[in-house]
């Protein structure tokens, strides 16, 4: 079964997409910061990742393009594949993220079916 680790500050959001990707099918571990998303991924590698792009805004945690980096320094997680969703406006996020290492992005809104879709892509 395809392994999905979901982060996102946004706790609506994040049940959204869980719930979204569990009714597909796909093994979900889901966690709210970039911290707790970095101790999930190298404890148990997962096939893909989804990040918020606009993870941590705020600048008290990790944010997304901080996160991408870190898996893509690390051994154990440098080849996992990272999709970002992204707000509109957010275009630096984005880029920054991307230079961190980001595979692919999806802006919001994003239908169920989109989001699928890309996460088996990019897990293969």
């Amino acid at each position: 079964m395809t392994s999905v680790l979901v982060v996102d500050d946004d706790p609506t959001l994040l049940r959204i997409i869980e719930t979204v990707l569990i009714s597909a099918g796909l093994e979900v571990s889901s966690r709210n910061t970039g911290r707790a998303a970095l101790r999930a991924a190298h404890a148990h590698p997962p096939d893909c990742a989804v990040l918020d792009a606009a993870l941590d805004a705020a600048g008290h945690e990790m944010t997304a393009a901080a996160l991408c980096h870190a898996l893509r320094t690390a051994e154990d997680t440098a080849d996992i594949p990272i999709l970002l969703l992204t707000e509109r406006g957010r275009w630096l996020e984005v880029a920054t993220a991307f230079d961190a290492g980001a595979d692919d992005y999806l802006p919001k809104p994003f239908t169920a079916q989109d989001l699928v879709r890309r996460v088996e892509v990019l897990a293969r």
